[in-house]
């Protein structure tokens, strides 16, 4: 392997030479295997190398991630002291993030042991509640269920018994999070997990106090606070034309915003979507709604339709995996939600573009208020983005500036 990623004799000759070359080349060769490209090969080869000779892995006892942590700090000191990096965070990160998975592979790492979740059956108990008897959607039921553990982590911080808890716990709960710097929007949301949990916990018998669900007050939001803002749409228009290169990362990311901003997507339906769900005869692409839990079919139009086939043509990586959007390096792999608000928000910062929100949730925002703006009814709106019902769609309403402010300046002819 070292023969085949490095050219020079000496650099092969400094690889073989190095401490447990033997286990390095194991994992290099595993690394080659699951597909990573030869240039990424080559950095965890020269990484491997530094971590061998800072880490003894001769030793029986597995090594754990405090010694890791404490090697990778020596060499990012190292390295800002010969001024081959301008900070530590780089070099200490992928020194950990390699060390980290050739120890794993080695079978040499130490297993943290696992993070006990205090009443972690009552916690399963809700979320099963909420899926089964509410219907909720997977992803609301995640965002609770962390709300809810992460109070039951602090009640046992505090060393606090969740069959005494009351009122004054969850309110000192509530308040620690804004001293530590949660917005408002963020406590209430907090609140309002806490509030269906304690519902749920007084109808289990779960504690003393059963109205604890009643008196959980979040902090006051003004009226139309959380109105979904996104970009406006010639701002839009400007954010697809920032993809109009031919580079493989411009061929993918206006693919993947032409969709965001057409069909209303979330993320996870962009990055789920799979080369099945474009029927290219029919001119139809099928999105799985996982909030309505349906899926829905709709026109592939043109633009659309061109920018994913050319990515599929020129860009899109040969593998076994069925979604259409891909790693752009291997091992290729779905896009994360991390990746795709990466991609969004990059996008935005460079051409300038203010928002309060800046991943792909705003170009659903954006598509919603250009369809309010174009006059298409609430009823229409809300089936293009998958609402289950109106009550979801009425909020676009509200942030239709433009015509508001046609309103506002209608000319009475006189009548007073």
């Amino acid at each position: 392997m070292f023969e085949t990623l490095f050219q020079y004799p000496a650099v092969v000759t400094r690889q073989r030479s190095g401490p447990f070359a033997e286990a390095r080349e194991r994992f290099l060769n595993h690394c080659a295997s699951q597909g990573l490209a030869r240039a990424t090969l080559v950095r965890h080869a020269q990484e491997l190398l530094v971590i061998a000779e800072r880490i003894d892995i001769t030793r029986g006892e597995a090594i754990g991630l405090s010694t890791i942590e404490a090697a990778a700090d020596r060499w990012a000191r190292e390295q800002r002291r010969r001024q081959r990096a301008q900070g530590q965070r780089w070099s200490r990160e992928f020194f950990v993030h390699m060390a980290t998975d050739w120890l794993h592979f080695l079978g040499r790492l130490e297993v943290p042991k696992p993070k006990i979740v205090p009443f972690a059956d009552r916690l399963a108990d809700f979320a099963a509640y909420q899926r089964d008897e509410r219907g909720l959607s997977p992803a609301t039921i995640r965002n609770q269920s962390w709300h809810v553990e992460k109070l039951l982590g602090w009640l046992g911080e505090q060393n606090r018994c969740f069959d005494n808890v009351s009122l004054e716990d969850v309110d000192a709960f509530l308040a620690a999070n804004g001293k530590r710097g949660w917005g408002r929007v963020s406590v209430a949301t907090s609140a309002k997990a806490l509030r269906a949990f304690f519902r749920h916990a007084a109808v289990r018998g779960w504690c003393a106090a059963a109205s604890i669900a009643t008196g959980i007050d979040g902090p006051r939001l003004f009226q139309y606070e959380g109105l979904p803002v996104g970009p406006p749409w010639p701002d839009v228009q400007r954010l697809i034309a920032s993809a109009d290169g031919d580079s493989a990362r411009d061929i993918r990311d206006r693919a993947i915003l032409i969709l965001l901003a057409t069909y209303g997507c979330r993320s996870g339906e962009v990055s789920g979507l799979r080369l099945e769900d474009v029927n290219w005869e029919k001119e139809m692409v099928s999105i799985v709604r996982p909030k309505p839990r349906r899926t829905q079919q709709y026109p592939l139009v043109s633009e659309a339709g061109e920018a994913i086939l050319r990515y599929l043509q020129q860009v899109r990586p040969r593998c076994a995996r069925r979604e259409i959007f891909l790693t752009l390096k291997a091992p290729f792999r779905r896009l994360s939600p991390g990746a795709l608000y990466h991609l969004v928000s990059t996008r935005l910062g460079a051409l300038g573009i203010q928002v309060p929100r800046r991943g792909p949730h705003s170009l659903r925002h954006a598509c919603a208020g250009h369809l309010v703006a174009e006059g298409f009814s609430l009823k229409e709106i809300g089936d293009h983005l998958g609402h289950r019902s109106t009550k979801a769609t009425r909020i676009y309403a509200k942030v239709d500036l433009v015509g508001l402010r046609e309103v506002a300046n209608f000319d009475l002819g006189g009548l007073r």
